[in-house]
């Protein structure tokens, strides 16, 4: 990472800490296994994945990452943090998922592998670096023109501090204290410009709804507080993917 230095070190050894629980559906990761089939819906509404080339920029223990390559896509998984990806690589060897995990930031990816996935996902990790907006460049960077990229993050609004924060970390008790902090979370204005700085076109903003008692995640349109974002790269004609 000192290529590129847009990492938090305290952001990488809270993860890692939950490393061997990742896959525990009862755990503190129990939220993202209830938000895993909703993101992956929300992926495929892009097209369908089988044949796809896709990466998963901030992959954790492989969520959605194993969720792609069932869909029948070849599947990379990028992350900063070692026994996270020690835990996706040894799952994805038990489940007979064929993943490649690599260890490397979206920027150092980006600079060898421009232009190379017709798919990129990132979901909930720009809230956790300095610099989100030279992500999403990067992210920009990796697509192939016609490709899709999807990102997830939280809204920096009251109603996001009382829920992602005050009621998920300290009330809850869904995710450890100090999972989030709220001058990190992104606006969908702000996360529309810097796509459209890096070359590309926002397609769609939905809400990411998540009832903790019902156990349910939703797509919605409501994206005060979680939410999803579809952008595409134009073509040489100037024709963004649908």
């Amino acid at each position: 990472m000192a290529s590129t230095g847009n990492v938090d070190a305290a952001e990488i050894a809270r993860f890692e800490a939950a490393a061997s629980r990742w896959w525990d559906p009862e755990g503190e990761m129990r939220p993202l296994h209830e938000l895993n089939p909703v993101r992956l819906e929300y992926v495929e509404r892009g097209g369908p994945l089988s044949g796809k080339d896709a990466i998963d920029v901030g992959c954790g223990g492989g969520l959605l990452a194993e969720a792609m390559a069932r869909r029948g896509a070849r599947v990379t998984g990028l992350d900063l943090a070692p026994q996270l990806l020690k835990v996706a690589e040894l799952h994805a060897l038990e489940a007979g998922v064929a993943v490649t995990y690599l260890l490397e930031s979206a920027e150092q990816h980006a600079a060898q592998h421009a232009g190379s996935y017709d798919v990129v996902t990132c979901m909930e990790m720009l809230e956790h670096v300095p610099d989100p907006a030279r992500v999403v460049a990067a992210l920009a960077s990796l697509v192939r023109p016609g490709g899709h990229v999807f990102m997830s993050t939280i809204n920096r609004t009251p109603r996001a501090y009382l829920h992602a924060v005050l009621g998920a970390e300290y009330v809850l008790r869904l995710l450890p204290s100090g999972t989030h902090t709220y001058d990190r979370f992104i606006r969908p204005s702000e996360l529309s410009e810097w796509a459209r700085l890096a070359g590309l076109r926002t397609l769609d903003v939905a809400g990411l709804d998540y009832d903790p008692f019902g156990r349910t995640a939703r797509i919605s349109g409501d994206a005060r507080v979680n939410y999803l974002m579809h952008f595409s790269k134009p073509d040489a004609a100037g024709v963004a993917g649908r």
